[in-house]
């Protein structure tokens, strides 16, 4: 399993890197469209959705994003030029936000299921501003993207080693049973150290080193939020990965499930961080 992991996670940086660092800016939208498509699909597995609606879903969201970027060019930055002052932009992160920071915690608690219309909508939720912030932040720059992402996934090691380690209290034992207290705090405490080495070495200061630490820890809770929500999902709906397009690691939504809440608000708070 492990071999098969590793192979299959090699590839994917392989896939990923050429084109985050060379694509131009509407092929990356499209890219990332067709990625979105897929983590649609799988949606539609979350929902109990038999194949062809699935494949309907998928396709339909893929060409939605695609669409959104043809009508209007300067939603995803065409030319290398960032607009991230759209109002719509603002509009689906904003929502994105609530979503995860003041539903989230309730959705959580309480344990609901996805149902009907209702779990579509939280699917656009969910999915549409993912698409839309990996585009934008792509604008700032590959590498300023490609430093967002290692965030999350430093969470993700960094969880998962301090709590094999030092895991002893569960996190949410009747979610996801394996994450630990110890992990989330082991999480936490790597992403501060990673955010620190960035900020030195590239001589950031957008904001005191208070916020930025806060805002390092924040990230890292909401990208938790973001896992245990998709690992809700898949319990309530009796399946274990989204799907296993990808050997070893599941589905797609298996592998951006902390990505769906964090780089929506991660984009949000650049937006009001550069307009204010």
């Amino acid at each position: 399993m492990l071999k098969t992991r590793v192979i299959t996670a090699l590839v994917l940086i392989a896939l990923l890197l050429p084109s985050l660092f060379y694509s131009s800016q509407a092929t990356w939208a499209l890219l990332v469209a067709g990625f979105i498509g897929i983590a649609a699909w799988e949606w539609g597995a979350l929902l109990g959705w038999l194949a062809i609606s699935r494949v309907i879903l998928g396709v339909s969201t893929a060409l939605l994003c695609a669409s959104l970027s043809a009508v209007d060019p300067n939603v995803i930055g065409a030319g290398e030029i960032f607009a991230p002052a759209n109002p719509w932009a603002l509009l689906a992160y904003g929502i994105s936000a609530v979503f995860w920071c003041l539903v989230m915690p309730f959705w959580l608690k309480n344990k609901w299921s996805l149902q009907g219309f209702g779990g579509v909508l939280v699917g656009a939720v969910v999915l549409l501003p993912t698409w839309l912030a990996m585009v934008q932040l792509r604008g700032l720059g590959a590498g300023a993207l490609l430093g967002i992402l290692a965030v999350v996934w430093m969470a993700d090691i960094a969880a998962y080693f301090s709590g094999k380690a030092f895991g002893k209290h569960k996190l949410a034992p009747s979610i996801s049973p394996g994450k630990t207290r110890e992990g989330a705090i082991g999480a936490c405490v790597g992403v501060v150290i990673y955010g620190t080495v960035v900020r030195l070495v590239f001589g950031l200061d957008t904001m005191p080193w208070a916020m930025w630490i806060a805002a390092l820890v924040g990230v890292t809770a909401i990208s938790i939020i973001g896992d245990l929500y998709e690992s809700l999902l898949k319990r309530k709906a009796g399946i274990k990965d989204s799907s296993n397009i990808l050997p070893g690691h599941g589905g797609v939504l298996d592998r951006i499930d902390s990505l769906t809440s964090t780089l929506p608000v991660v984009a949000l708070v650049w937006l009001l961080l550069a307009y204010r």
